[in-house]
């Protein structure tokens, strides 16, 4: 088995994500890079952290705990992005510093009522669903401004902006066109809520198309840690 070489893969990334920002004429340093490090042991977790990345993402509510919890030495910033079961927000609550994943208002609540006391409020994004895909989680965009509207009440979160993850595809126009559809949802999110700041947007294959279209955060997970 090959072995992966984290340090050389985030590097090869960042540069990446550092071409995109310049092709967008966008500053150095605007967009943010996620690593994702779901099912990934400890050891390249710590490599990554040790080459410089401090925010990484977890699919599963589990195991994103136990990670939390088992590398809570290094201060990572835990991010989760999977779907969420209302009997795993605890957990999520007590470990993680985002969550990306909020489309519907009970996930929010139990999030929220669920906070420490001692921890700052939980950022979260509400994932949209761009397309028909039965497969796909998310908010339908005609729901969105009235679930952003019941968050922001919610007292232990902090609404920060909108995730989603578009149907796969290699065509540069398709993947352009659904996250400038997410970056017009965050926009008009914006009038009613200007502290939702983040785009969470654009993966391995599609960061491009992502950060051109607005991206402040990319979730990569394969590009840096090898395929699953």
């Amino acid at each position: 088995m090959e072995e992966i070489n984290v340090a050389t893969n985030l590097h090869s990334i960042r540069q990446r994500i550092g071409a995109a920002e310049k092709l967008a004429n966008r500053d150095a340093g605007s967009v943010a890079l996620l690593a994702v490090s779901k099912t990934k042991p400890d050891s390249l977790i710590r490599a990554a952290w040790n080459a410089g990345q401090r925010a990484f993402g977890e699919n599963y509510a589990q195991e994103a705990e136990e990670k939390a919890r088992r590398l809570a030495d290094l201060g990572i910033e835990w991010h989760f992005i999977g779907p969420i079961q209302s009997n795993k927000t605890r957990g999520l609550a007590q470990t993680m510093a985002w969550v990306h994943s909020i489309d519907r208002l009970k996930i929010a609540q139990r999030l929220s009522d669920q906070r420490p006391a001692h921890l700052p409020p939980l950022n979260l994004c509400v994932q949209v669903k761009l397309s028909d895909e039965p497969s796909k989680s998310g908010v339908a965009s005609s729901e969105l401004p009235n679930l952003a509207e019941q968050i922001v009440k919610l007292p232990k979160l902090r609404l920060r902006g909108l995730m989603a993850i578009p149907a796969a595809t290699a065509d540069y126009p398709e993947q352009r066109r659904s996250f400038s559809k997410l970056q017009g949802l965050l926009l008009e999110l914006q009038k009613q809520h200007p502290q939702a700041d983040t785009l969470s947007m654009g993966m391995s294959g599609d960061l491009e198309a992502a950060v051109v279209e607005g991206s402040t955060l990319v979730r990569v997970g394969t590009d840096i840690f090898g395929a699953r």
